[in-house]
């Protein structure tokens, strides 16, 4: 599994890398985390509002910081 967390690097990124981290952690999936900083490949995705999660190439949410919990979720899907 791939995951990318895109954003620029401002404080809300940051927390939803790290929020990702944790919930690879607690779900046990084996994935690849990957922050994709380049505003040109963001907007590649349709994303206009950061932060961002593209799990295998799939935009599955932007505009919000997700909970470790709400991750795990998306995770599992």
């Amino acid at each position: 599994m791939e995951i990318k967390v895109l954003g620029t690097g401002c404080p809300n990124c940051v927390k939803l890398e790290n929020n990702v981290k944790e919930a690879l952690k607690l779900s046990g999936v084996d994935a690849n985390v990957i922050k994709v900083q380049d505003i040109a490949k963001i907007m590649e995705y349709g994303v206009m509002s950061m932060p961002g999660i593209v799990i295998n190439e799939e935009v599955v949410s932007f505009g919000k910081i997700n909970s470790v919990d709400e991750i795990v979720e998306l995770l599992n899907k």
